[in-house]
This record gives structure tokens, sequence and C-alpha cells, in this order.
């Protein structure tokens, strides 16, 4: 009579991906709060229903532009943790809300992926695990671009033209005064 003997694998579970999100939103403004709320509580339920997955952690910076990466304090705790080997993947909204300056987007995405760190931009459908050229993100990081310069332009423009006209009014109300009823009190 033969004999059958069994023998269990080893090393075979597939391996839980540690993945990460990032959320920004550039104005502190009601509807971009309500934004990055749905941003952040989007990925936490994505990512825990994953049974692939394990959450790393949501990276979030509220109320800043993506134009430049020096001021963003989560995106960049976001990079030093793919250094440590925290992350295995990125997830994030859009290019736009990654980085609004070409060379960022591409700086950042080469230096994940040599770190074995993939991005997925979920807008765009981009995903730098399966590019096999940076052509893509080039092009639509050079669209978000634009589209911040553009921003900006008739946010400028707008500004100018309230002035002109008279009905410009500040951020933030100057020292020694208070606004009331639309116009600015001496305290």
């Amino acid at each position: 009579m033969a004999t059958i003997t069994t023998i269990n694998p080893t090393g075979t579970q597939a391996k839980i991906l540690r993945v990460a999100a990032y959320c920004r939103v550039s104005s502190s403004s009601e509807d971009q709060l309500h934004s990055f709320a749905s941003q952040v509580q989007y990925y936490t339920t994505i990512i825990g229903e994953n049974p692939k997955w394990e959450l790393a952690d949501i990276y979030a910076d509220e109320g800043l532009t993506g134009t430049k990466t020096d001021k963003r304090e989560d995106f960049l705790r976001m990079i030093n943790d793919c250094k440590k080997g925290r992350i295995d993947r990125v997830l994030t909204k859009s290019l736009s809300r990654f980085a609004r300056n070409t060379v960022d987007s591409l700086i950042y995405a080469r230096m994940l992926r040599d770190m074995g760190i993939s991005i997925l931009f979920e807008k765009e459908n981009i995903d730098t695990a399966y590019m096999s050229s940076e052509l893509m993100l080039a092009v639509s990081g050079a669209q978000a671009q634009e589209e911040s310069i553009s921003i900006s332009k008739n946010m400028r423009r707008s500004c100018e033209y309230r002035m002109r006209s008279g009905t410009f009014l500040w951020t933030s109300t100057p020292y020694g005064y208070h606004f009331e009823n639309g116009e600015f009190v001496i305290v």
C-alpha cells in the first residue's frame, strides 16, 4: 500500500500591502473642508475593506497649496515614512492633490518607484506600478500645474476688479478695526 505524505506550503501567503492615502485641499473654505473630510473617510473605508491591504496611515494637508511641498507637513511625513519602509502603496484622489508642480510630481513619483512604492492617482487612472513610461504622469502633472496658474490669475483679476469697484473685502480685519455691517469700524 502507498503512503501519501502531505507537504504544507511555506511562504506562499500573499503579502499584505501597507497602504497609505494622501489627501489635500487648498483652502479652508467650508466646501473644501467637506471635501477634505470626505477624502479622509473614503480612503479609510476603501483601505479598511480590502483584505489584501493594511492601513499604514492617512496623510492629509488642509488649506495648503500643492505648488510647493516644503510647507506640506503631512506630505513630507508620508515621504519620510516611505523612506523608513512603512508604506508599500499610496492612494490619492488625483495628481493635482499630490502635486500641482510637474517637477515635484515626477521627482516624488520616481523616488517612490525606486523604493518599490506605487502610487494610484484615481481621477487620472494612473498607477505607477503598471506604468511603462512617465509620459502620462508628466502630461497630467503639466495640466495640474497650468490649472493652478490659471486659478491664481483668475483670483488676482477678481481681487483687482473688486478693488477698483470698491467692493473688495480683506480676508482678515486690520489691527484696530472690527467688521460691522459690511464696513470696517475703528475700535
